[in-house]
């Protein structure tokens, strides 16, 4: 098992949902959290609790828009002393915008799913891989979805979007071949947290539909898989983790049982 105390975990989007319960699953491994959403207020309520459950826990809160590269590029390359050595980036912000036929849709939802999905992974994994290489040691693990596996209606470029993933992390493996850097995909179904909530602009009434008459992953089932792929002995490499709740089959096959 690969130790992560006192190693700094780099989380993006680590204010809400899978990310926060990330930022919790890897505390409990003793690493220094490094955490960047662009709501400070929930960063800075989730540092707090954080460190009341575990004293000498060590969490550096950023506020960046991952979509901003040369706010990722500055702030990655002024960060303090200490909190420089990325060893595990979750490169885990990302959204989905409606659920709409292409031809009917808002371009700027494809700019906003393209620009956070796929160009933040980008930018963020660009800044810090080579210090990795550098270390000679480190961990890229990036949130895919079975969306990336399988297009359902209403989807196509959020689907779009984890497809590239997927396939970014391939080439990222490929590209990484014979160093001692690890690259993994967590690819989750169906989880609920407010994702259903920002797809839909706000409407919790449709979103709770998303959920219902199934019992979805929680985002502390992902966060496990995440922190257990990164504690594995440095030479394994678990290079993808599709997971859903034992009510999904795939991106459109659900069981859902009515009350």
């Amino acid at each position: 098992m690969f130790s992560l105390q006192k190693k700094v975990v780099f989380i993006t989007g680590a204010s809400s949902g899978i990310g926060r319960a990330t930022a919790k699953a890897f505390a409990e491994q003793g690493a220094k959290l490094l955490l960047c959403a662009r709501r400070m207020d929930r960063l800075t309520e989730l540092t707090q609790e954080l460190v009341a459950q575990r004293a000498d826990l060590e969490v550096l809160p950023v506020s960046l828009d991952v979509r901003d590269s040369e706010a990722v590029r500055e702030t990655l390359a002024t960060l303090p002393e200490g909190w420089k050595q990325i060893e595990v980036l979750v490169n885990n912000a990302g959204l989905s915008r409606g659920l709409t036929k292409v031809y009917e849709d808002d371009p700027g939802n494809w700019d906003e799913m393209i620009d956070t999905n796929v160009r933040a992974l980008l930018q963020v994994t660009r800044a810090v891989v080579p210090g990795m290489l550098a270390r000679g040691s480190g961990h890229v693990i990036s949130l895919g979805s079975t969306a990336g596996h399988q297009t359902y209606a209403g989807g196509a470029v959020y689907c779009a979007t984890k497809a590239a993933e997927k396939v970014i992390m391939e080439g990222l493996r490929i590209d990484l071949i014979g160093t001692p850097v690890r690259a993994t995909s967590v690819d989750p179904g169906i989880v609920e947290t407010e994702f259903s909530e920002t797809r839909f602009r706000g409407d919790k009434e449709r979103a709770a539909k998303v959920y219902a008459d199934l019992k979805p992953l929680q985002a502390e089932d992902v966060a496990e898989a995440i922190v257990w792929a990164a504690t594995r002995p440095v030479h394994v490499n678990i290079q993808t983790i599709l997971m859903t709740t034992i009510d999904q089959a795939n991106s459109t096959v659900f069981n859902r049982k009515p009350a």
